[in-house]
């Protein structure tokens, strides 16, 4: 749950909601009032919903980042370690990001659920550090969890929870079915995830959810899943697939080229949210890149910088579609692996418009007669961070939410 970016003056009109909460719950047990405490850092509002989440937060020590084995090779850590012991471990995997965990509001984030009181260790997957979704992410999610359950420093009964952010998130789901972790993962939660990802490459390259949307709306395993809709595709989603899909739709010679840029483009979208000036420079540098490159990766690379969907989509679409039986999915899709034995928890923003909102929905309805599964879809979330100015609905259902984490 990002830290957001909202106004202070929305964050203000916010903090008055939930001051209202904290009035009239404020005699909640305890779990309910960690949950509410953890949102209010989360979206940073200020005035009394800080004093009470201040009252509640741990102190936190960040401790120096380490390495964990994995099949990939050693791969950064950090453990976020709150006063007075852990209720549980969580791991916790940024999503498609270079600063992986450094990533300014993955930190952000590992502080707050360490105030919370859990003990938070942020590993990420080189793989998506390059912006690739690839099986090895998968792996990588299922090594940390092997060699973090078997700490006793990090978890007493074997047990660990994961979290993963956004793709991380659905293949966090994949990770916790298979059969060298089922038995250690105390709970796994996705945060913006997939449930099929040649279903959500269709989306970006398209704009088209797959699914019965209707049906969907009815769902009874996703608070709010009546709210589930269909919006225009982000640019950033359509580059990620391009670049994943480079040596089938240029020559062999031009693939390294054409990547160098992409990868630049998705550098600057990911400064744009911390430093707009950097952002700027590299996008600038992007579109002067591109008129080195021979065709067809000189228009590719055009469209990509104009942020053209419906130039590059259209492209992309036939071969994103000709992956749906490849034989690497079934490790990169929830849906079509085996599913966790521990309790499923999936969050999404209802208007995400990089993995759309219904992909929890489906993926809900896919575990639920399988294992415990509990979700909802959520006003104040756009694609895994918060940056709407809540209403107490809004605010009470995301508490009950984290409610049901607490205490895992």
């Amino acid at each position: 749950m990002y830290h957001s970016a909202v106004p202070l003056s929305r964050r203000g009109k916010a903090a008055i909601a939930v001051t209202a909460l904290l009035v009239v719950f404020g005699a909640l047990a305890p779990p309910y009032l960690d949950a509410l405490s953890f949102i209010i850092r989360a979206a940073d509002l200020p005035g009394a919903p800080a004093t009470v989440a201040g009252w509640r937060a741990a102190a936190v020590s960040r401790e120096d980042v380490f390495m964990v084995p994995t099949r990939q090779g050693g791969v950064p850590a950090r453990f976020y370690r709150p006063a007075g012991g852990a209720r549980r471990t969580v791991l916790l995997m940024p999503g498609v990001h270079r600063d992986g965990i450094n990533e300014a509001r993955l930190v952000g984030l590992a502080e707050d659920l360490a105030a919370t009181g859990f003990g938070v260790l942020t590993i990420a997957a080189p793989d998506l550090q390059k912006f690739k979704i690839t099986p090895q992410v998968t792996d990588v999610i299922e090594d940390a969890v092997i060699w973090a359950s078997g700490q006793p420093q990090y978890a007493a009964d074997g047990k660990v929870g994961l979290l993963g952010i956004s793709f991380s998130g659905g293949l966090s789901v994949v990770a916790a079915g298979r059969p060298s972790v089922r038995d250690h993962v105390a709970f796994v939660l996705s945060f913006g995830g997939h449930g099929d990802l040649a279903r959500v490459m269709h989306y970006l390259c398209s704009g088209e959810v797959l699914g019965d949307l209707e049906r969907a709306k009815r769902s009874s395993a996703v608070a709010g899943a009546a709210y589930v809709g269909v919006h225009p595709p982000h640019d950033y989603g359509v580059a990620v697939v391009l670049l994943s899909l480079a040596d089938r739709v240029v020559p062999a010679d031009q693939v390294a080229a054409l990547s160098r840029g992409i990868d630049g483009f998705l550098l600057a979208s990911s400064l744009a949210l911390t430093d707009q000036a950097a952002a700027v420079k590299v996008f600038d540098e992007m579109k002067a890149y591109a008129q080195t490159l021979p065709e067809p990766s000189r228009a590719l690379m055009t469209y990509v910088n104009d942020r053209a969907v419906d130039k590059l989509g259209p492209i992309l679409l036939p071969i994103a579609d000709g992956l749906k039986d490849h034989p690497g999915m079934p490790a990169l899709s929830a849906e079509r692996a085996a599913p966790p034995l521990a309790p499923v928890l999936l969050l999404h923003g209802v208007d995400d418009n990089v993995i759309p909102s219904v992909e929890t929905v489906l993926l809900a309805e896919h575990l639920k007669d399988k294992v415990e599964v509990t979700g909802l879809l959520s006003g104040l979330i756009t694609h895994a961070e918060v940056n709407r100015a809540p209403s107490i609905t809004e605010v009470w259902r995301l508490m009950q939410f984290w409610r049901g984490i607490m205490g895992r």
